[in-house]
């Protein structure tokens, strides 16, 4: 399908997420930017909000290396977590009750790293948020046998969207958001926002199956191990974070 086809009306207003953190634990790493967006049909974006907490934390040299953001950075410039963490469950929250999707590059990722920030400070995590689209996900399941990884900067390569800052929360949730667009112009989507954003469930699940197996066939993990394939926010801690393409160190 052409790059200039039309999009289905669904993703024609789109918010994007994107989150920047000390680690790649959800449980128990923090957040040290947010962004989220609004982008209109030709992928432009006409509403957005940053945040930089002081995460409460040293950030480790690692994370520095990705987003680069320093502890004394953080401290100095960044808000309180608390109020970070309330301000974008809440953002996040009013887009849902309007009906807006939220797009999130490895969704798992974000939707329960900030899940487990609001109950490490006492306030109401989102409950269930859908609609969510995760263009990892779908790109997963309409071209699975592409060689080759998927993180971010590749699958955006892949589809054409400029990407030049990658790893600013900015930068990755506008890209997220126009690979989605991307996505819905070149295969056939489920009709509805309801409707993809179950089958993406079901995808996500096979998929960390279909991972788990392939480990426990090289050997990478114990066969009682598995890879929580839960989406788009996981109820408890994976045992294994090989499913997450942001790890450190990043390509």
């Amino acid at each position: 399908m052409p790059r200039d086809a039309p999009l289905p009306e669904w993703i024609t207003r789109v918010g994007v997420f994107d989150l920047e953190t000390t680690g790649v634990d959800v449980e128990h790493d923090r957040i040290v930017t947010a962004h989220i967006g609004l982008l209109d049909a030709r992928g432009v974006e006409i509403a957005a909000r940053n945040w930089m907490a002081d995460p409460g934390i040293p950030i480790p040299d690692g994370a520095t290396a990705v987003h680069g953001i320093t502890t004394a950075h953080a401290q100095t410039h960044g808000r309180p977590a608390l109020e970070v963490v309330t301000q974008v469950s809440s953002a996040l929250a009013s887009l849902l009750s309007q009906g807006v999707p939220i797009v999130a590059y490895n969704a798992s990722y974000d939707f329960s790293l900030l899940a487990h920030e609001a109950r490490r400070h006492g306030i109401p995590a989102l409950k269930n948020p859908s609609p969510v689209i995760d263009p990892l996900v779908i790109d997963k399941a309409y071209d699975r046998y592409r060689p080759g990884k998927r993180t971010l900067q590749v699958v955006a390569a892949h589809y054409a969207v400029p990407l030049e800052d990658a790893h600013d929360a900015s930068a990755d949730a506008v890209a997220a958001g126009r690979i989605a667009q991307a996505l819905a112009r070149q295969f056939v989507l489920p009709v509805t926002l309801s409707e993809l954003h179950e089958r993406q469930i079901g995808w996500a699940r096979s998929q960390a199956a279909s991972l788990t197996d392939y480990f426990i066939r090289i050997g990478r993990i114990d066969p009682e191990d598995t890879i929580d394939g839960s989406w788009p926010v996981r109820p408890r801690r994976a045992p294994l974070r090989e499913d997450l393409p942001r790890a450190f160190p990043h390509p």
